[in-house]
């Protein structure tokens, strides 16, 4: 661990400081989009753009990196979203923002790319794992402390939007200037949608409705919040028992999952996202209630992210889940446009409770399917892969390296595949 950090303390720093500005920035446009009369589906427009614009940037950011560097491209990336930050509270117009949430979008994903990147080049075999595991952890803890900065001032005015940009900018400085290396980039090989399909309908229907619950959880929590009536304070305490929810639950539903079929993990899991995300459409609940319910929501979809990645892998070739990875990452993007906008129209419909209920929606089609694939498919694969802790905002290459972790220090490299449960029922 101690070595992880020398080697890497520079690039762990820099990232926990982008996610305080990237997590910053997602609350305070919805509560400042409240206060500039713009509509829900206004507003699930500009959060719907970021995703476009990371989608966008997991294709193009390799082949920028490939053309002129790491280092240009993780500058420039940087001053664009630095200067994007600013340019929300000059622009305050969705059509305006939206624009901008594209280009942030991309530049975020084009600096994960990076970053992600060196610290893979920068791991040994001895240390990826507890570099990976630091990398999430520092992840965490910038977007849970972003909530904590949305209090240090006027949502109304310029300050919280010059917070997140300074911090940005002030993230480049001990990378850019700590790295030496700037490691090697390979192209992963295609994997075809219809192959990765074949190989399991469950975890791309997964991936993409829970990109639909990612959306939600990352771009619509502040816009509830404001309809609701929460009070700023109020809405940061509730988004962060969101990653807070997440950061607890990743482990202990990793290690069961690794024990027994990891279909019946994904059902539970799902049965308790569905009904416990109903309670707040069913009945008033007060604050701390609806806090405990926004934990329970991030406790459920992170884990179910990384379980879906190594239910997939337990269906391929160890030299197919790189690629797999990537694949799923894209279904999981294109899930994560959409959520915003059917959020929005879910909450015209019923109220503000349609936050709950569309995420609600979305664990019980998930579940649903799942028992459908367990009566289709009688017996589930042998584990091929161990469950490794995933953030939402990974890029390929972070699942990649991990994958390349699991697939050489887990326990099935030493000892053969975990228990599994036998046949289904």
């Amino acid at each position: 661990m101690l070595a992880v950090l020398r080697n890497s303390w520079a690039l762990l720093l820099g990232m926990m400081l982008l996610m305080l500005g990237n997590g910053m920035q997602g609350s305070l446009l919805g509560i400042r989009g409240a206060q500039e009369n713009m509509s829900t589906f206004e507003l699930s427009i500009v959060m719907s753009c970021y995703f476009l614009g990371f989608l966008f940037g997991s294709r193009m950011a390799p082949e920028m990196i490939r053309r002129v560097g790491h280092v240009r491209v993780f500058a420039a990336l940087g001053s664009l979203i630095s200067a994007v930050l600013i340019l929300y509270a000059v622009a305050p117009n969705w059509i305006a923002w939206s624009l901008l949430r594209v280009l942030i979008g991309f530049s975020f994903c084009g600096v994960y790319i990076t970053a992600e990147s060196w610290l893979n080049d920068a791991s040994t075999n001895e240390n990826r794992g507890q570099a990976m595991s630091l990398y999430l952890i520092v992840q965490m803890i910038g977007i849970i402390a972003a909530q904590g900065l949305l209090n240090l001032g006027d949502p109304g005015g310029f300050i919280l939007f010059v917070i997140p940009s300074i911090l940005v900018s002030l993230a480049f400085t001990p990378i850019l200037l700590s790295v030496a290396k700037a490691p090697a980039f390979e192209s992963t090989k295609p994997l075809s949608f219809k192959r990765l399909y074949t190989a399991s309908p469950l975890g791309c229907v997964g991936m993409f409705l829970l990109g639909g619950v990612f959306a939600a959880q990352f771009g619509m929590a502040a816009v509830w919040g404001t309809q609701a009536g929460l009070t700023v304070r109020e809405i940061s305490i509730f988004i962060a028992g969101i990653y807070v929810g997440g950061m607890i639950a990743q482990y202990p539903i990793g290690w069961l999952s690794d024990r027994i079929d990891r279909r019946k993990v994904i059902l539970g899991v799902s049965i308790v996202g569905a009904i416990g995300l109903m309670i707040p459409v069913i009945w008033d609940v007060p604050f701390w209630a609806l806090c405990l319910v926004g934990a329970l929501g991030g406790a459920v979809s992170n884990p179910l992210y990384s379980l879906l990645l190594a239910y997939v892998n337990d269906y391929l070739d160890r030299t197919d889940m790189a690629a797999a990875s990537a694949g799923l990452l894209f279904i999981n993007g294109l899930g994560a446009i959409s959520g915003p906008l059917i959020t929005a129209w879910v909450m015209g419909l019923v109220g503000p409770s349609g936050f709950f209920l569309f995420m609600a929606i979305l664990f019980a089609v998930l579940s649903i399917y799942a028992v459908l694939r367990m009566t289709l498919r009688r017996r589930s694969a042998d584990a091929t892969s161990s469950y490794t802790a995933m953030s939402p905002s990974a890029t390929a290459v972070f699942v990649g390296a991990a994958m390349t972790e699991a697939d050489g220090e887990g326990p099935e490299a030493t000892h053969g595949p975990a228990p599994r449960t036998a046949p289904q029922d």
